[in-house]
C-alpha cells in the first residue's frame, strides 16, 4: 500500500445555512465536504435531511460525505446514497447489519463507512474491516460542532492503523472532531488521511488557505 494523500474535509455544521452554496463554494480546495445528518434521538442535536442533503449534491463542487448520527440507519442509509453521496457513514451503537448495509452501500456505488464514537473501542471492527472504504474515530463526543478536541483517541487510531497496514487494506482512517491547524499533524502522525474540519475552516478570515495549511501540516506528519 503506497502513501496515502492527506484529504480535508470541511464539516458545513460549521456554515452559513442561509448561505450554503456560498459556503461549499468557498472550500473548493477541499477534497469533500462532510454533511452531518443528525435526529434528535441518536444524538441530541436536529440538523437535515434527504431533501437538503439532495440538493447539496447536486450543486457541491466536491464528492458528498455523509455522516449518519441518527437510528435505523440500517433503513436509512440507502436513502442518503439515492441523494447523490459519495460515502455514507453510520454508527457502532446504531446498526442491527453493519456488513449488510454495507454491501448494499457498495452495491449501490457508494462507499461504506462506520464510525467509533470515543468511549467505544475499535478492535471488534478488526473481523470485518475488508467490508468498509474507511472508519470514522469521533475524537468528540457527535451531536454538536466546536467542541475539544479529545487527544486520547489517537492510541486507537493508531491501533487501528496498524491492523490496516498489517492486513495491507486500503481502508482509510478519518478524524471528527477538533481538527484543526494545530491538531492537524496528532491525527495525522496517528495514522488518520481524512481530516474533517468545522469551525477551524469556516472560522478562519481566508478559508481557502485554512484548507491548505491544515493539509500541508497533516501531510508533513503522515504516518504510513
Amino acid at each position: 500500500m503506497g502513501r496515502m494523500t492527506i484529504q480535508i474535509a470541511p464539516s458545513i455544521l460549521s456554515a452559513d445555512f442561509c448561505n450554503l452554496e456560498r459556503d461549499l463554494n468557498a472550500i473548493a480546495n477541499a477534497d469533500l465536504v462532510h454533511v452531518d445528518v443528525m435526529d434528535h434521538h441518536f444524538v441530541p442535536n436536529l440538523t437535515l435531511g434527504e431533501p437538503i442533503v439532495k440538493r447539496i449534491c447536486e450543486v457541491s463542487p466536491l464528492p458528498v460525505d455523509v455522516h449518519l448520527m441518527i437510528e435505523d440507519p440500517d433503513r436509512w442509509a440507502p436513502e442518503f446514497a439515492k441523494c447523490g453521496a459519495q460515502s455514507v457513514t453510520f454508527h457502532m451503537g446504531a446498526t442491527h447489519a453493519p456488513v449488510r448495509l454495507a454491501r448494499q452501500l457498495r452495491d449501490m456505488g457508494c462507499k461504506a463507512c462506520f464510525a467509533v464514537r470515543p468511549a467505544e473501542p475499535v478492535e471488534p471492527l478488526f473481523d470485518i474491516l475488508d467490508e468498509f472504504d474507511m472508519i470514522l474515530i469521533m475524537t468528540v463526543e457527535p451531536g454538536f460542532g466546536g467542541q475539544k478536541f479529545l487527544a486520547n483517541q489517537m492510541a486507537k487510531t493508531r491501533r487501528l492503523r496498524d491492523e490496516i497496514t498489517r492486513r495491507g487494506l486500503d481502508t482509510h482512517i478519518q478524524v471528527d472532531g477538533g481538527v484543526s491547524r494545530s491538531t492537524a499533524h496528532i491525527v495525522a502522525e496517528a495514522g488518520a488521511d481524512v481530516l474533517v474540519a468545522g469551525s477551524a475552516v469556516y472560522g478562519a478570515d481566508d478559508i481557502a488557505a485554512e484548507i491548505d495549511l491544515i493539509r500541508s501540516n497533516a501531510q508533513a506528519a503522515y504516518r504510513d
